[in-house]
């Protein structure tokens, strides 16, 4: 057994090397003297400091951001909205419909959802004279993504939720909307919590479908190092992969801890 448990780990070991190593070096080599990405010549932050003297990549990061924010809020209400009902309303006229269209942006690949929205916006431009594409087209691609994750954590934590709670406040003579804001909402916070972090980051991250929908001076943080890689890496991209890890593995920590928090 011992041997085994040994064996265990070596395998587990490396696997988590494999993963994790890579990005490990590219956070070491942000703090390279040298322009090259591959050489240590020491200890240095003046990367740090062209990062912040670069106006395109921070126009871009400052897009990304509000994207983020809006569409990871907007992503939060409708995935309660969605979630509740799954979870809450056993039969209702297409409800599997219903259920297989939350679910669709999960497991269908991001190329087709950027081709059937680009081809949405186009026939929206040519019909109506709008929206252009840029923030808002971006905005409405990243909340029919990402509100799938919200309301599949929302259905889960529903599902476990105690309703004897909600039983009681409404004997007492509370309204069923009176119920769900002082009894349901607050229990479920930490799940929605949870589901806004994931769909910040998955906001924060995404870069294919977003090349589809957004316009030519609407350029998100990952399209810019995209193109920025596409001529050579530059070592101001080890600088901002570091924080976007840091941000990343900050938010998934926190979603964890308000997930186990409200279990």
């Amino acid at each position: 057994m011992n041997g085994r448990a040994h064996f265990a780990v070596t395998i587990l070991a490396f696997g988590y090397a494999f993963l994790y190593l890579p990005i490990a070096l590219v956070m070491l080599y942000s703090f390279n003297d040298s322009r090259l990405v591959t050489v240590w010549a020491g200890f240095s932050l003046k990367w740090w400091r062209a990062l912040v003297e670069n106006e395109a990549m921070l126009d871009a990061a400052w897009l990304s951001l509000r994207i983020g924010l809006v569409s990871a809020t907007l992503a939060t209400l409708l995935g309660l909205a969605a979630g509740y009902a799954l979870a809450r309303v056993p039969r209702f006229a297409g409800r599997t419909l219903f259920a297989g269209l939350v679910v669709a942006p999960m497991v269908m690949p991001e190329v087709v959802m950027g081709i059937s929205m680009l081809l949405l916006f186009v026939g929206s431009d040519w019909l109506f004279g709008g929206p252009e594409r840029g923030f808002l087209t971006i905005t409405a691609a990243h909340v029919t993504f990402s509100l799938a994750f919200v309301a599949i954590v929302v259905q889960a934590r529903l599902a476990d939720f105690d309703r004897s709670l909600e039983e009681a406040a409404m004997d007492l003579g509370a309204t069923p909307w009176t119920t769900f804001l002082t009894v349901t909402l607050p229990l479920i916070a930490p799940a929605l919590a949870s589901g806004w972090l994931l769909a910040f980051t998955l906001s924060l991250d995404d870069l294919i479908l977003t090349q589809f929908v957004s316009g030519a001076q609407s350029q998100t943080l990952p399209m810019r190092v995209y193109s920025s890689v596409r001529l050579g890496v530059d070592p101001q991209i080890n600088v901002l992969a570091t924080i976007v890890v840091a941000i990343a593995a900050g938010a998934l920590i926190l979603s964890g801890w308000l997930t186990r928090r409200g279990n």
